[in-house]
């Protein structure tokens, strides 16, 4: 049995009958743990890096990236971008646990692209409390990427911001796509096409 919930063949959306999704997991995870093996790590990401990438159910960083357990640190939020909390993170990971490079990933087709702000106004008017925090909602990725790269270079509680990168990863591709700093028309940019991070 697997963890999956993709409908089932012939009713399109609906999750198959059953355990919840939940319970599914909790079953799954028992089977991890009848053979898990203490690998002896400690919380030092090995390769010093922390990634912070889109929540997106499509985006498999440890495979897109040839990760190992143990390699980086992930935080992941939706739409990927650098908010208080992804600072606060970014802080413990550098100051505690010892990264130096941050690497940013977005990704075509994420459902920030179609949010706007109003999104907090709707649940005002149905919960009758706005949302203390902002959306994020974006029009253009690349743009957003450059602005998630600047706010981490210029956090003061980040120690490291000489090694950060961003991409957009390609949905449909798998590829990543590095990210210029500098928008085109706008400094003196570079081509950082990649297909490798």
């Amino acid at each position: 049995m697997t963890t999956s919930a993709h409908p089932s063949p012939g009713s399109p959306g609906a999750i198959p009958a059953g355990p919840s999704v939940t319970e599914r997991l909790v079953e799954a995870n028992a089977r991890y743990a009848a053979d898990f093996t203490d690998p002896g790590m400690d919380a030092r990401p090995v390769l010093r890096v922390a990634v912070v990438a889109c929540m997106d159910a499509r985006l498999d960083l440890h495979a897109a990236l040839g990760l190992e357990l143990g390699d980086c640190h992930t935080i992941r939020n939706a739409g990927g971008v650098v908010t208080d909390d992804v600072i606060r993170s970014l802080t413990i990971s550098q100051r505690a646990l010892g990264t130096r490079a941050v690497m940013l990933v977005h990704h075509t087709g994420c459902g920030l692209e179609s949010l706007t702000e109003d999104f907090r106004h709707e649940l005002e008017d149905e919960v009758g409390q706005r949302p203390a925090w902002a959306v994020e909602a974006f029009r253009d990725v690349d743009q957003d990427v450059r602005q998630s790269m600047q706010r981490v270079r210029t956090s003061p509680f980040l120690p490291h911001t000489d090694d950060v990168r961003g991409f957009v990863f390609d949905v449909a591709t798998g590829l990543l796509r590095e990210i210029d700093p500098v928008e085109k028309g706008s400094g003196t940019g570079r081509s950082t096409t990649s297909t490798a991070a």
